[in-house]
C-alpha cells in the first residue's frame, strides 16, 4: 500500500473535515487520519451548529465551498434565526442537531470526495525533511523566545509527513494538524482525573511534546460540557416550551428543500437558590476553585460553579433542554457544564423546576488540554516555524464547532494552494468572520478559548448571513472550491437581487396609484411621484408589500424560479440600509490603505531605537503582514505605527 499524499489532515473533527474535503476537492490527494472513524465531526459538547456571529461563520463556509451547512440542513431537528427583533447585521441562523445523523452525513460527504482517503489510527510524531531548517531542536532559552523566530530570520524546517501509533509512516506534502481537545488531554470529574480528549476516548500524546521541544510556545486550555439527562424522567410540563422557525431560512445556500427530519422543540427552565446553595458547598471540592485546573477556561460560557461565584447576586440562571436527536431520549443541559463531583450535580440537578426526578446518563465534566500560540501562525494558517504544516481549530486556542470549520476550510484550501505553489488564499476583515477570526488569533493572540461575537467585527453590517454568498461565493469559485452546479445558481440569485434593486430605483410610483394602499399599512401618503426604493426603505413596508401594486414587479418576480424569498429578503435588506452599508464600506476602504502597505521582511525593528521597547519585542514576535495588522497589535501606538510608515517612506 502506498502511504504518500499531498495533503494528511491529523483529525477528522469539524476543522479536520472541513480542511481534508478543501484540499481534496481542490484537487489533492488527501488523508484524513482520525483515532474513530465512528465518531466523524462527532459533536463533543452542545448538539447545536450556529448561534450569534457563529451562525455567520457556517454561512460563509458554505459561501466558500464547505461543508457544515449542507450537513447541519440534513441534520437539523429544530432551526431558528437568532436577534430578529435587532437589524439584519445581527440576525444569526442557528440548528438543533441530530448528532448520529450529523456524524453519518458527514461520513457520507467524505466517503464520496473524489481524491479524499482515511485512515483511523493515532499520529504520535511529525516527520520533518532533514536536510530543511538549521536545527532539529532548539535550547530552553530558545524555545521560550520561539515565537520570535520566523521565516525571514531562521531557514525553517520542512514537514513532510507523520508516524503513527501503528508504525506507519505516511508522507506528505502539508500536514494539518486539527487536533481538537486530544492533545494530552486529561478530563475532571470531581476529584477523579481520567486521560482522554472526549469521553471514552484515549487523549494523544508527542505531537505536542515534538512541537515544544523544536520550539514551539505551547500552553493549556480548559473546556466543559454539563450532564446528559434521560429525556422519560424529565417533567416537560413545568418547563416553557421553545419552538423552532417555520420559514425558508437554511444554513446552506444549496438547500431549497424543506427539513428533511422532524422538528423537535427546546424547553427553559432555571436555576434557583437552593440549586445554588448545593452547588457552593461542593466548591471546595471542584477543580476550578481547588488548584487542580490551573489552565484558563471560556469567559462567555462559563460552568455552573464559575456563574454562581461571578454572579453570586443572581439567584437564578436559565437553562436550556436540548434534545439530542429525533428520536433520543438524550437530552443536553445547556447553561449547566460543570466539572463538580458527581453526588453535587445530581443534587443541585434535583433542586430545577422539571428536572425534580431526572435521571442523568452521564455526569458533566471538564478538560484540559494544550494549545499552541496562534501568533506563531501566519493568516494562511500555515506555521511560522515549519513550513508547510498548518494548525486549525481548538489548537489555536479557539472554542466551537463553527469556528473550527472555518480555520478547517482556510487551512485545507492554503495547503492545497501552498505545494501547487499558488497564491496564498486569506480573508480580510471586511470581507468575512472567517478573516476577522484569523486575524483575531494571528495578531492578537489569546488569553482564554476564543470564541466568535459580532462585537469582535468592526463592519459587521457588511458581513451579514443574508449577503454571505455575494460575499464569497466568486472568491471560492476563482479557487476551484465553488463547482458550476453553486456558481451558476448563485450567478441566478444576483441577477435577481440586482435586477429588483435596478428597478425599484429606477420605478416612479404616483400618488394616486399608491395613497390608499400606504393608508391601509399606516403608513403616510405621498404628494409627488416617488421612487419605488424610498417606499421600500419605510421600516414599516416591506418588498413583498409591493408586489401586488407594482405590475412591474409582479412581472418581474414571476420569473424567479429558485431562492424565492432569500432573494427578495435580500434586496430588501440591501435598500432598507443602503447608507448603514454605503458608510461601513467607505471606513472599510480606509482600513485597505494600511492593509496595502506591505511590511514584512522590510525593516529590522530590534535595531529602531524610535519604537518602544514593547513595540519593538511584538512587531519582531508577531511579524506583521503590513501596516494595518501592526496597528491592531495590543500595545502598539499610533505613534508607533507613524514611526514605521515614515522609515517606509510614506
Amino acid at each position: 500500500m502506498n502511504f504518500d499524499y499531498d495533503v494528511i489532515v491529523v483529525g477528522a473533527g469539524h476543522a479536520g473535515c472541513e480542511a481534508a474535503c478543501a484540499a481534496a476537492n481542490m484537487g489533492s490527494k488527501t488523508l484524513l487520519i482520525t483515532m474513530d472513524m465512528n465518531k466523524i465531526a462527532q459533536m463533543s459538547c452542545n448538539p447545536a451548529i450556529g448561534g450569534i456571529a457563529k451562525g455567520q461563520i457556517v454561512r460563509e463556509i458554505d459561501a466558500l465551498g464547505g461543508q457544515m451547512g449542507i450537513v447541519i440542513d440534513r441534520s437539523a431537528i429544530q432551526f431558528r434565526m437568532l436577534n430578529r427583533s435587532k437589524g439584519p447585521a445581527m440576525w444569526s441562523p442557528r440548528s438543533q442537531a441530530d448528532r448520529k445523523q450529523f456524524i453519518e452525513n458527514w461520513t457520507n460527504i467524505l466517503s464520496h470526495t473524489d481524491n479524499l482517503y482515511m485512515w483511523q489510527d493515532t499520529v504520535t510524531e511529525l516527520v520533518f525533511d532533514e536536510k530543511s531548517g538549521s536545527h532539529n531542536t532548539l535550547s530552553e532559552a530558545q524555545s521560550n523566545e520561539a515565537s520570535t523566530i520566523s521565516n525571514e530570520h531562521c531557514k525553517r524546517l520542512k514537514v513532510v509527513g507523520v508516524k503513527t501509533q501503528l508504525g506507519v509512516k505516511m508522507t506528505a506534502k502539508a500536514v494539518v494538524l486539527t487536533n481538537g481537545t486530544f492533545l494530552d488531554g486529561i478530563m475532571h470529574f470531581g476529584k477523579v482525573q481520567v486521560s482522554g480528549g472526549r469521553i471514552s476516548e484515549p487523549a494523544s500524546h508527542g505531537i505536542a511534546e515534538q512541537l515544544s521541544g523544536i520550539g514551539f510556545c505551547t500552553a493549556r486550555m480548559k473546556t466543559g460540557t454539563p450532564c446528559r439527562i434521560d429525556g422519560k424522567t424529565i417533567d416537560f410540563g413545568a418547563c416553557t416550551e421553545q419552538i423552532g422557525d417555520d420559514d425558508f431560512h437554511h444554513f446552506s445556500f444549496m438547500e431549497n428543500e424543506q427539513r428533511r427530519l422532524k422538528q423537535r422543540s427546546c424547553w427553559i427552565t432555571y436555576t434557583n437558590e437552593k440549586t445554588h446553595e448545593i452547588l457552593r458547598s461542593g466548591l471546595k471540592d471542584s477543580p476550578l476553585y481547588n488548584g487542580q485546573i490551573q489552565s484558563i477556561g471560556p469567559r462567555y460560557c462559563p460552568s455552573i460553579e464559575t456563574k454562581i461565584v461571578t454572579f453570586a447576586d443572581k439567584t437564578s440562571h436559565q437553562l436550556f433542554i436540548e434534545p439530542e436527536g429525533v428520536d433520543s431520549n438524550e437530552y443536553y443541559l445547556n447553561g449547566f457544564s460543570s466539572s463538580m463531583p458527581l453526588d453535587i450535580q445530581i443534587r443541585a440537578i434535583h433542586t430545577i423546576r422539571g428536572l425534580e426526578e431526572a435521571e442523568i446518563y452521564r455526569p458533566g465534566y471538564a478538560i484540559e488540554y494544550n494549545y499552541f500560540d496562534p501568533t506563531q501562525l501566519y493568516h494562511t494558517l500555515e506555521t511560522k516555524l515549519v513550513e508547510n504544516l498548518f494548525f486549525a481549530g481548538q489548537i489555536n486556542g479557539t472554542t466551537g464547532y463553527e469556528e473550527a470549520g472555518g480555520q478547517g476550510l482556510v487551512a485545507g484550501i492554503n495547503a492545497h494552494r501552498k505545494i501547487k505553489g499558488e497564491e496564498a488564499f486569506t480573508l480580510s476583515r471586511d470581507e468575512a468572520y472567517i478573516g476577522v477570526l484569523i486575524d483575531d488569533l494571528v495578531t492578537k493572540g489569546v488569553d482564554e478559548p476564543y470564541r466568535m461575537f459580532t462585537s469582535r467585527a468592526e463592519y459587521r453590517i457588511l458581513l451579514r448571513q443574508d449577503n454571505a454568498d455575494r460575499r464569497l461565493t466568486e472568491r471560492g469559485y476563482e479557487i476551484g472550491l465553488v463547482k458550476e452546479d453553486r456558481h451558476s445558481q448563485y450567478m441566478e440569485k444576483k441577477q435577481h437581487i440586482d435586477t429588483i434593486l435596478e428597478l425599484a430605483s429606477n420605478t416612479n410610483i404616483r400618488p394616486a396609484d399608491i395613497n390608499s394602499f400606504l393608508r391601509s399599512k399606516g403608513s403616510s401618503e405621498i404628494s409627488y411621484g416617488t421612487k419605488l426604493r424610498d417606499l421600500v426603505a419605510r421600516p414599516e413596508l416591506s418588498l413583498k408589500d409591493f408586489i401586488s401594486e407594482v405590475e412591474s414587479l409582479r412581472i418581474l418576480t414571476e420569473h424567479i424560479k429558485n431562492n424565492y424569498d432569500e432573494v427578495l429578503e435580500a434586496a430588501e435588506i440591501e435598500i432598507k440600509y443602503a447608507g448603514y452599508i454605503e458608510r461601513e464600506r467607505e471606513l472599510a476602504e480606509k482600513l485597505h490603505r494600511h492593509d496595502n502597505i506591505p511590511l514584512r521582511g522590510r525593516l529590522d525593528y530590534n535595531s529602531i531605537q524610535s519604537l518602544s521597547t514593547e513595540a519593538r519585542q511584538k512587531l519582531t514576535r508577531i511579524n506583521p503582514a503590513n501596516i494595518g495588522q501592526a496597528s491592531r497589535i495590543p500595545g502598539i501606538s499610533p505613534n508607533d505605527i507613524n514611526i514605521l510608515l515614515v522609515l517606509l517612506g510614506r
